[in-house]
């Protein structure tokens, strides 16, 4: 940088063009450098946290993406209103859309990222494997040529051979993308990619890729500056993925050596160098059993799990990335660049794992994070979790001086989170930290697929956890008789009870002993509990010879409860009318899985159907979600359309069965 002019770019204060978590992770980095703040919001967060966190909030628009967080001219127009200099695009969203960081350029205000032509030229995929090629760098196989009409997409992916992969040439984290196996399947997956990329991002183009057999994900976190300087952080392995979307990230990877990290990243660097990069960006390699390393493509913003890299250089990505965009210079030389410890982060996102991850929105009735360990949030309790956005809603990060101890304390801070009135993957999460795969650090992309069937399997103390269940709701039921310390004047009469956990519903009886223990009796199986506290939110209790403790919230029939690191949900059913086997479709009748948007009805009324035959299309927090037919029969009506908004158990189609 000797002898180069330094040009400076002056801003005071900063619009943040995104929402939850990362809008407050922004916000957190520019109030310490002295900058203002400024939040956007749509109709569905009008009471998020982070609009109330900003010095200023304006609207933009209504609930979905396209008609708020993806409004550029809304967005500009807020950031000229309220005074801002700078906009920060986060992640997702428009962080890798040219075309709105030039309107940010035209609008006199700075693009907190690269430039136009940078993201044009990296963050397009089918341009950036063009760059990379004539770099020399390898690359996956595929096809991103120009004519993209169905029938060409189909003879070009037959040409490179299945399995292939399609994928967005815009944003990332999964989105538009689909591994398919075969030709017959590929015009079905086809749709439905360009159809997510066109809600997630604005823009339905794909490409295809040769499919790398059970790889590792490798990415290079990178820093450029407008004088030529760039460098390299270390590399994050984000292996551990479903639906293409990374769940758990660590660096540094278990499978890098240091002379393999000194290549991957001058080869990073090398790339960003020859576009004039500025800011942050990361490269995505795909990295095989031989060592072998392809280039994938590269996003140019900031990554979700920027915070891993964060812990083991002690540099604050969001500040370089601020101090960058003003105009200063990296002030980094690649030696300056130190490694210390290991970092794991998990996506702690709403969704149901053990129904194919299904995403979940609601009313968040209690929220308590771990204290001592980093967590990236934008919740808490009474919160609303939208069915329009991403479903990840919370990030936990932990760093040790070694990989076993890091993992080992994100592990006992997962235990500790408090997640009640909207399912989680806390659980599945946990599992996958313990699982043997993992915990050797030989997890490859198809580490939750390998291994679903034991990382989703039953509880195996269902009973046990079903008359702790029994306990909490006859414990907190007005009606009952209060609990006090020590013995009862008398014996109760056993309460028989209908609980469901999520399994169905299941009979067990309880009651109260004279020495005031209370026992719990289920097809010859007796649970005895001697409680020592109990709180309006937790209890401290005898079971087996353990003293353990329990969070719990009781609301209506339903109860939350928070055991041995583990959230149950259970529903009393003891006073409910007995359920039909409607919700599986057996009444012909296709219910929505969850709220959300149609986007595609894949039949008409007077179609034969076959059961588990395709019928709709609905689009959640991003992603989209096939309905199928759960009988046999004609469609005798539909009961949406498309772009029509539905909520969770709303009946979209109607079956007749065949006789």
């Amino acid at each position: 940088m000797s002898g180069a002019i330094v040009k400076r770019t002056p801003f005071f204060k900063i619009l943040i063009a995104n929402r939850g978590e990362i809008a407050l992770r922004i916000m957190r980095t520019a109030r310490r450098l002295g900058y203002g703040v400024v939040a956007v919001y749509s109709d569905a967060d009008r009471d998020a946290l982070h609009l109330r966190e900003a010095d200023q909030a304006v609207r933009i628009g209504e609930a979905l993406p396209a008609q708020s967080y993806l409004k550029m001219d809304a967005i500009i127009a807020a950031a000229k209103a309220s005074g801002a200099g700078a906009v920060h695009p986060g992640y997702g969203f428009l962080a890798e859309n040219e075309d709105f960081a030039q309107g940010c350029r035209d609008a006199g205000l700075v693009f907190i990222g690269p430039s136009p032509e940078a993201i044009l030229a990296m963050g397009n995929k089918a341009c950036a494997k063009e760059i990379m090629q004539k770099a020399g760098v390898p690359c996956v196989p595929g096809y991103q040529g120009a004519e993209r009409g169905d029938t060409a997409m189909l003879a070009e992916a037959k040409a490179i051979g299945f399995p292939v992969m399609i994928k967005a040439v815009a944003g990332g984290g999964g989105r538009g993308m689909r591994l398919v196996a075969d030709a017959a399947a590929f015009p079905d997956a086809l749709r439905s990619a360009r159809s997510e990329a066109q809600g997630a991002f604005g823009d339905p183009t794909v490409i295809l890729e040769r499919a790398i057999v059970d790889p590792r994900h490798i990415e290079i976190q990178v820093f450029g500056d407008r004088y030529g300087n760039a460098i390299h952080l270390g590399e994050r392995d984000c292996s551990v993925q479903r639906r293409h979307q990374k769940l758990i990230e660590e660096a540094p990877s278990p499978a890098v050596a240091p002379e393999l990290r000194a290549r991957m990243g001058a080869v990073a660097v090398q790339a960003v160098k020859a576009i004039g990069y500025e800011g942050a960006g990361t490269l995505e390699f795909l990295l095989d059993r031989a060592g072998n390393f392809y280039f994938m493509e590269m996003n140019t913003r900031l990554q979700v799990e920027h915070p891993v890299t964060e812990a083991i250089t002690g540099l604050d990505l969001v500040e370089l990335q601020l101090r960058v965009a003003g105009g200063e210079p990296l002030g980094l030389k690649q030696e300056d660049i130190t490694f210390s410890g290991h970092a794991i982060e998990v996506r702690l996102c709403s969704e149901d794992a053990g129904h194919d991850f299904m995403p979940q929105s609601g009313t968040m009735a209690r929220w308590q994070m771990p204290d001592g360990i980093r967590v990236e949030h934008a919740l808490q309790s009474g919160s609303e979790i939208p069915p329009f956005y991403d479903s990840m809603i919370a990030k936990v990060i932990s760093h040790g001086a070694t990989r076993d101890e890091a993992r080992g304390k994100l592990i006992c801070a997962l235990e500790q989170v408090t997640a009640f009135g909207v399912t989680t993957n806390q659980g599945f999460l946990i599992d996958c930290l313990r699982h043997p795969v993992f915990a050797k650090g030989e997890a490859t992309t198809a580490f939750i697929g390998d291994n679903r069937d034991v990382l989703l399997a039953p509880r195996p103390d269902r009973s046990s956890d079903l008359a702790l269940a029994a306990l909490l709701l006859y414990v907190t039921n007005p009606h009952a008789p209060p609990w006090q310390r020590g013995r009862s004047l008398s014996a109760t009469f056993p309460l028989g009870l209908r609980i469901d956990l999520g399994h169905g519903a299941q009979e067990i009886e309880i009651f109260r002993e004279r020495d005031g223990s209370y026992v719990a009796t289920r097809d010859g199986d007796r649970f005895s509990f001697e409680i020592d506290e109990l709180d309006q939110d937790s209890i401290r209790f005898h079971h087996d010879g353990l003293m353990e403790q329990a969070k719990f919230l009781r609301d209506g029939d339903r109860l939350h409860i928070l055991h041995r690191g583990v959230t149950l949900s259970a529903r009393d059913l003891t006073l409910a009318p007995p359920e039909s086997a409607s919700a599986a479709g057996g009444d012909g009748k296709v219910r929505a899985a969850m709220n959300g948007r149609v986007v595609a009805v894949l039949v008409k009324a007077g179609d034969k159907v076959a059961a588990g035959q395709p019928v709709m299309t609905l689009e959640a927090m991003k992603m989209e979600h096939v309905h199928t037919a759960g009988v046999a029969g004609t469609v005798s009506s539909i009961d949406v359309a498309e772009g029509e908004q539905v909520t969770t158990g709303k009946i979209v189609v109607e079956i007749e069965a065949a006789a």
